[in-house]
């Protein structure tokens, strides 16, 4: 796989150095269940290789001195009327544009003439706050030595009740998480609920009658237009209220990420060239109005820090995934009822298969929406709603951006014929419980590490 793949932007971790490189996975398992799937050889994948074209404009050749003296008269010419109209006065020491002191300089700033970044900052900046969290980890070694590690990143104020709207990858694992508001003023916060397959959380100020919290107004992501001007907000390299400039860059670009649980999906994200960088996950990315249009939550880039390319989770998507945890609901997503894998060029082949994209149906969960519709164990879905699905991903990202009960039509097909079918998503609220008590599922008869750990010392007679 090439190096050039996106990542989320992690906060920066006590003794870390650069941030561990994410790589896409192939069959999300937030929506699916994983079966045996067409074989495909290692090695398979080619990196691939950028390349440029630079444009040379071609000018019309003139002699060298002609050039060179055509430009003499044209200088001596505009010395003399910049003389004569006192726009250049040279008896004047008056004329220095840069202070030989920067230090002693002192800059004023006219409300009246106050650049549109200036204005934007001032509005959204108290918004936004630095979150560090503390992850510890109980040692089950002789003596139970206990490390605790950490991280830095971003969220917004969503209300004055405390709730503020972060990444999951940035609170993920947290034991103790601290929020810095824009004041400087450190309070405690807790975890309201997330939604690691959207990669989103919620988190609420413990004492937030006792702060100064600005909720942030927000925009609308569904009004946007490629080039307009966004502003990022966050804490880069736990550089906190940090502000950077661009425009949105494209519209509706999707990926999947690996999670501890499969995989994040990103449906329609705003992709702008502001710079986004490791602590800016789970910050704003503002409008002129200072309106909040996105939650900044991947970069791509080949170093790990910021090329230009950022994408931010749209904010109409992400407010609903909010209230919908804040209200104490489980967030749901369209499920299909499916194990997927991907087809390509190599496995199509080895299986006798008579496409070569897709995503091939492995199994088939019963009762299912999927079933209900007519779609069988070895079918291949290609397209949905006659938008073209050439990968698992594929097919999981273009049911992500429809909604729990919608009707879509999906093209399949079944050993040499193509066929429509009709289905209508269900929920995947059944299947998050299920991993859930799986996740809960310690593996060691039901012990948790702390129990394991007093056991151990027991026995090896430290429990005193």
């Amino acid at each position: 796989m090439s190096d050039y793949t996106p990542q989320r932007p992690d906060g920066l971790e006590d003794g870390a150095g650069q941030p561990p490189r994410v790589q896409v996975e192939s069959t999300p398992q937030a929506e699916t269940r994983h079966a045996p799937v067409p074989p495909v050889p290692q090695g398979q994948g080619e990196c691939g290789r950028e390349t440029r074209t630079v444009v040379k404009t071609r000018a019309k050749k003139l002699p060298v001195f002609l050039s060179a003296l055509a430009g003499l008269v044209a200088g001596g010419l505009l010395m003399v009327a910049l003389v004569f109209t006192g726009a250049l006065d040279i008896n004047s020491d008056k004329g220095s544009v840069v202070s030989s002191n920067a230090a002693q300089q002192s800059i004023s700033i006219d409300t009246e003439d106050t650049t549109l970044p200036e204005v934007v900052s001032a509005k959204a900046l108290p918004s936004v706050v630095s979150i560090t969290t503390t992850i510890e980890s109980t040692g089950l070694a002789m003596g139970g030595s206990d490390e605790s590690s950490g991280s830095i990143g971003s969220g917004v104020i969503l209300d004055t009740d405390g709730n503020i709207l972060t990444n999951y990858h940035v609170i993920e694992g947290a034991t103790d998480i601290v929020v810095t508001l824009d004041d400087g003023t450190s309070l405690e916060a807790e975890l309201v609920g997330s939604d690691e397959s959207s990669d989103l959380a919620v988190i609420r100020v413990k004492d937030a009658s006792s702060a100064n919290l600005t909720p942030i107004e927000v925009g609308d992501s569904d009004a946007l237009t490629v080039g307009e001007w966004v502003m990022a907000i966050g804490s880069p390299f736990g550089n906190e209220q940090s502000v950077s400039t661009g425009i949105v860059s494209a519209l509706y670009r999707s990926t999947a990420l690996p999670s501890t649980s499969g995989s994040s999906i990103y449906a329609n994200m705003i992709q702008t060239d502001a710079a986004i960088n490791p602590g800016n996950s789970g910050g704003a990315l503002v409008n002129d109005k200072g309106e909040l249009i996105g939650i900044n939550s991947v970069i791509e880039s080949y170093s790990g820090s910021s090329s230009g390319v950022g994408f931010a989770i749209p904010v109409n998507y992400a407010i609903k995934i909010a209230e919908q945890i804040v209200d104490g609901k489980t967030p749901v997503h369209p499920y299909l009822g499916v194990s997927l894998a991907t087809v390509n060029a190599l496995n199509a082949r080895q299986n006798g298969l008579s496409v070569d994209a897709g995503a091939y149906v492995s199994d088939i969960t019963a009762d299912g929406p999927a079933a209900a519709a007519g779609i069988q164990k070895g079918d291949i879905i290609t397209a949905v709603d006659g938008d073209a699905v050439a990968s698992a991903d594929g097919l999981i990202i273009e049911l992500r951006e429809h909604e729990v009960g919608d009707k879509v039509t999906m093209t399949v097909v079944r050993g040499k014929d193509e066929v429509e079918v009709e289905v209508e998503l269900g929920s995947d609220e059944a299947l998050q419980a299920e991993q859930e008590d799986v996740s809960q599922d310690t593996g060691n008869g039901g012990l948790t590490d702390e129990e394991i750990l007093r056991y151990l010392q027991e026995l090896m007679g430290q429990g005193q």
